[in-house]
């Protein structure tokens, strides 16, 4: 069957987005085609809204309205023990398994020579500033398993040793090629109490 231009024009911007093959995007788009005028309204100003009010926490890089994260600037947190994230997707993961109390640092990538992306295109060098002005830190590195993963790990285990911080890992319970956020909460808080000591 061939769409109106309009309607292949919503579902192919639905495509777009992960996870969502064409099914999927048909199935969405004739819903929201279906949606009340003023509910369309509603979604396109949250989205709107969103896009425009959320920022990368200054200190950590996590997803935020402020300029600083709740997480950051809770007095109720570890501010010594620091979770390593790929992305602000992972913060949430783990702030949903309820049990880890420390901070987090999100990287917003990792490292990966083959597609031209080295340790000064990653947020690395914020991540040993910040260490340097705590006493004893301990670092867990929660990346995937996988090429680049660990090769992010490798180098931030060679530019953190010799500088008095505890470096840990998840457990390698995570299943290979796995996203962080995609893990189930008994998983994640697992893979957390299990983590390994690499410094």
């Amino acid at each position: 069957m061939i769409y109106p231009k309009l309607l292949q024009g919503l579902i192919d911007y639905l495509k777009k987005l992960p996870g969502v093959g064409e099914k999927s995007a048909e199935r969405m788009a004739l819903s929201l085609i279906n949606m009340d005028a003023s509910e369309i309204s509603d979604l396109s100003n949250i989205l709107v809204l969103s896009k425009k009010g959320l920022k990368k926490c200054e200190i950590c890089g996590a997803l935020t309205e402020d300029n600083i994260c709740t997480i950051c600037s809770s007095d109720t947190r570890e501010k010594n023990l620091i979770c390593v994230l790929e992305d602000f997707k992972g913060v949430f993961a783990f702030e949903k398994s309820g049990k880890y109390n420390g901070c987090y640092h999100v990287l917003d990538g990792l490292i990966s020579p083959i597609d031209g992306i080295g340790p000064d295109d990653i947020n690395i060098s914020s991540l040993i500033k910040r260490l340097e002005n705590l006493n004893n830190p301990e670092v867990i590195i929660a990346l995937k398993p996988s090429i680049e993963g660990e090769t992010t790990t490798l180098y931030l285990k060679k530019v953190l040793e010799n500088k008095n911080i505890k470096i840990s890992r998840l457990s390698y319970g995570i299943p290979v090629g796995v996203d962080i956020d995609y893990l189930d909460e008994l998983t994640l808080f697992n893979a957390l109490n299990d983590r390994k000591d690499i410094s």
